[in-house]
């Protein structure tokens, strides 16, 4: 029976091969390349990872660089929330949303303190 690379990586992962969790955790490149995932994939699961255990804005936005370059989207980046929700909670994903906001380049807060200032239509008066 041959061994593929998957089966591979999951029994040393399985028996905790303390080299192979070693290389893979050397660094950000080493840790990629064990992966197998392309750029853009490897940001999303990362940055889903760090949506999963409420990150701050400082350590979620590296990540959120990281898939910019790699040519996601802000929508795509955005869909990240709304495609871990099921797996996080309602909870976690509000508290992420401002954090991935400001990551992006949109401070959600301060655009929807705007919003509660703006002043409300003034009511027509009635015709005589």
């Amino acid at each position: 029976m041959t061994v593929t690379g998957y089966q591979s990586t999951l029994r040393r992962l399985a028996v905790r091969d303390d080299k192979f969790v070693s290389r893979a955790l050397s660094s950000d490149k080493a840790n990629r390349a064990a992966s197998h995932l392309d750029d853009k994939t490897y940001a999303f699961v990362r940055l889903g990872a760090m949506i999963s255990i409420g990150a701050s804005v400082q350590s979620m936005r590296p990540v959120v660089e990281a898939a910019q370059e790699a040519g996601a989207t802000p929508e795509e980046i955005v869909g990240t929330l709304i495609a871990v929700m099921p797996a996080t909670g309602v909870p976690r994903i509000v508290a992420a949303a401002p954090a991935i906001g400001l990551s992006i380049g949109y401070d959600v807060m301060s655009a929807l303190e705007r919003l509660d200032q703006t002043p409300a239509a003034q009511p027509q008066k009635e015709a005589r």
